[in-house]
């Protein structure tokens, strides 16, 4: 089954909103036209509403990079669905591994965000990863698969088909190594046959699967013809342009 490939950016903590606008104005250029792959970008929240508006009208899509549980309430820094929405945004990131480990979420913290971001039909990518000790001692799809079934619990199989999932071995994010294709499509292919299980093989089969940890321009081709590799969750990368745009026109 083809899935259509998904490039995303997360700019995390960086870029005021005159230098996202900016940003966001070039890859939407860039994308005029584009229909065999989506593209998507997560600016901070402050320039979330400037950065949509960038964008509109074009095939780029606009995400948050994290969403609350509950749609209003007494919730000091965070940021609810409808807020989310209101903003622009139509997707969210769920689970970033900086997100797991610099603020302590874990998979229960994660899987109620998501539960809401499908509520409020928000497209969510949940993240899955694990760190340099995990897989020395060999638990790599012992974590994963954890990290995954607790992520999506009582999600509905009509539901999962929302759901994009990202692997981001926790190791490769940000420190300029990168699982090797071999490496990334084991791991992509071990998620496919947990979804499997988890629901049936052709709901799996319909699920993309992003990588993410130092996607660069000279390593995306090899890594999107992994067969089960449908896209990429880009960092660094993504914050200049030209660089981003290699990575968005992969072939």
């Amino acid at each position: 089954m083809a899935r259509r490939p998904l490039i995303a950016g997360n700019w995390k903590m960086y870029l005021t909103t005159a230098k996202a606008v900016e940003l966001a104005e070039a890859v939407a250029a860039s994308c005029a036209g584009l229909s065999d792959r989506e593209v998507m970008i997560a600016p901070s929240f402050t320039a979330l509403t400037a950065v949509a508006e960038a964008v509109a009208g074009s095939p780029v899509r606009v995400a948050g990079q994290n969403v609350a549980w509950e749609k209003e309430g007494a919730y000091t820094g965070e940021i609810s669905p409808v807020m989310l929405q209101d903003a622009g945004a139509g997707m969210v990131i769920l689970g970033h591994s900086e997100r797991r480990h610099i603020f302590a979420e874990d998979n229960a913290m994660v899987n109620r965000r998501l539960l809401c971001a499908l509520q409020f039909e928000l497209t969510p990518i949940l993240c899955v990863g694990e760190t340099l000790a995990e897989r020395e001692q060999g638990n790599t799809f012992k974590v994963v698969e954890k990290q995954l079934s607790q992520g999506v619990q009582g999600v509905a199989g009509e539901q999962m088909k929302q759901v994009v999932i990202a692997y981001e071995p926790v190791w490769a994010i940000g420190t300029g190594k990168t699982a090797t294709k071999e490496q990334a499509q084991e791991v992509h292919g071990s998620i496919r046959n947990v979804l499997a299980g988890l629901y049936e093989k052709t709901l799996a089969d319909e699920i993309r699967i992003l990588y993410g940890g130092s996607v660069k321009p000279d390593n995306v081709d090899s890594l999107m013809a992994q067969p089960d590799i449908d896209g990429a969750l880009v960092g660094g990368a993504a914050l200049k342009f030209e660089s981003f745009d290699r990575i968005i026109h992969f072939s």
